[in-house]
């Protein structure tokens, strides 16, 4: 029988725009285990999360609004002869069937200038902004550890 595909993107936003603890999805990007740091009013925050692509077209992660910072930016940490650096990212690539971890040490978004402070159990709202033009609201769960837990929970390094 028929599937009404609006109908479904319809539903699947709607659950994306309220604070599911599941995975968000927005047509083939879904976004799991999104979690921040506790942080200070007026300093940075940081954010982690798991995107996949389970689309059959390249994405890319271009931007990224909060209305809880002054700005976001997209960076990548990378460690060359035992130095780590950041550097700011234009766009992240997402490949068809593929995902990207943003997680410490690596990928991770930076939350500029907080206009409040970030407790454990509080929420840090953000819209992800696709190549495609797609948008995706997301929010982070502020904790200590990597909020609900990646099922290689067990293999994490000393982080």
């Amino acid at each position: 029988h028929m599937r009404h595909p609006a109908l479904l993107a319809g539903l699947i936003l709607g659950f994306a725009a309220t604070a599911q603890a599941g995975p968000h999805r927005g047509g083939g990007i879904e976004v799991a285990a999104p979690w921040s740091r506790p942080a200070v009013a007026g300093g940075s925050g940081v954010g982690y999360l798991v995107l996949a692509n389970r689309g059959r077209s390249p994405e890319a992660l271009v931007k990224v609004e909060s209305r809880a910072a002054r700005a976001v930016e997209i960076h990548r940490a990378s460690v060359t002869g035992g130095v780590m650096s950041m550097a700011a990212q234009a766009r992240v690539e997402i490949p068809a069937g593929g995902s990207v971890s943003f997680a410490p040490g690596g990928y991770h978004l930076m939350f500029q200038d907080l206009t409040r402070t970030l407790k454990p159990g509080d929420r840090l709202p953000a819209t992800l902004v696709f190549a495609s033009g797609r948008r995706l609201a997301v929010d982070f769960a502020v904790g200590t550890g990597g909020g609900p837990a990646p099922a290689a929970a067990g293999s994490r390094m000393g982080h």
